[in-house]
């Protein structure tokens, strides 16, 4: 039997509509099909995003651990395993792919440790406005680090062809960018998105050609296991592929675990470890077009405010307040 959580089920509903309807309707039957196909035993309690159920497995031709991967195809998900496969060639640190099934989506991924996230190592949420303890600080920082070597890894690969690209999310996102202004509610949250929309103007006619992770967050690095060969690795994983400029990949580092007092702290230390920090205004450009993308899609579901961990961003990239 296949339990398909609750939480899973209504981001589904929420999110992907009539398809995610279908699709949490045919996730038994498909998890049963891999199981079968691909000679896979279950290994664990399942696991779930947003976006997917994984399934903790056993290969049982040779017992290798590995995470059986089911999603709905779109066009986020669709490039994830031309993406890992282009980090695995170069040995850019992301999760190994076992096997693909392009009509489904399907996946059979290196199992990672799925109990140390490197979010474990930053310790708790931020606090919006607020402060951290001293050693709290510390290690946060050290999982920032962490992060940053991980993305320059992973933007050091020149992206393959046929993926989603920057320079196309930059034109819609622009073209949105004057209903989303006028939609939202406070007069100064209007003034920050349109700084952030004329920021992206100054950058958008070169988005760049490496290949982006798009969603880096400290949940999204695990720990590498043992029996696998990475003992003491960080290893990336659930991308969201598409080909641009990596000053487009900081924003989840500085959204995630946000800490107001810490956002400028994080983009010099993640622009650095990017080899960045000498051109720090086209990747401040590139993540208050974050704040924008995130802004239209908000607008679009009918809201009329900016979140308050984005619009603070945004301030501190601007130097304002």
């Amino acid at each position: 039997m296949i339990d398909i959580p609750d939480e899973l089920i209504a981001s589904q509903y929420a999110y992907n509509g009539a398809a995610g309807r279908a699709f949490v309707a045919a996730l038994p039957g498909l998890a049963g099909r891999f199981l079968e196909e691909w000679g896979l035993r279950r290994d664990g309690a399942a696991m779930y995003g947003m976006c997917a159920l994984v399934l903790p497995v056993v290969r049982e031709a040779d017992g290798v651990p590995a995470a059986l991967k089911l999603q709905l195809v779109d066009e986020e998900t669709v490039g994830e395993p031309v993406a890992l496969r282009a980090w695995g060639a170069a040995g850019a640190g992301a999760v190994g792919v076992l096997g693909h099934d392009p009509g489904t989506g399907a996946l059979l991924l290196e199992r990672l440790d799925e109990g140390r996230p490197l979010s474990g190592m930053a310790g708790g949420g931020g606090v919006l406005g607020g402060s951290r303890l001293v050693g709290e600080v510390a290690d946060a920082r050290r999982a920032v680090t962490v992060l940053g070597e991980v993305l320059a890894r992973l933007a050091a690969v020149p992206a393959p062809e046929g993926l989603r690209t920057l320079g196309d999310a930059a034109e819609r996102m622009l073209a949105a960018a004057p209903e989303t202004v006028g939609r939202l509610a406070d007069e100064e949250e209007r003034r920050l998105l349109a700084d952030c929309a004329a920021a992206v103007r100054e950058v958008a006619g070169e988005p760049g050609d490496r290949l982006l992770h798009w969603d880096l967050h400290y949940d999204n690095v695990l720990a590498g296991r043992a029996d696998a060969g990475r003992a003491g690795e960080w290893v990336a994983l659930d991308p969201k592929p598409l080909a641009g400029d990596p000053g487009f990949e900081l924003f989840p580092a500085l959204d995630n675990l946000f800490d107001a007092g810490e956002v400028v702290w994080r983009f010099d230390a993640l622009t650095e470890a990017l080899g960045m920090e000498r051109d720090r205004g086209r990747a401040r450009a590139w993540t208050l077009g974050r704040v924008l993308q995130n802004a239209v899609w908000a607008v679009g579901d009918g809201e009329r405010e900016l979140a308050p961990d984005h619009a603070e961003i945004a301030r501190r990239l601007l130097g304002v307040g």
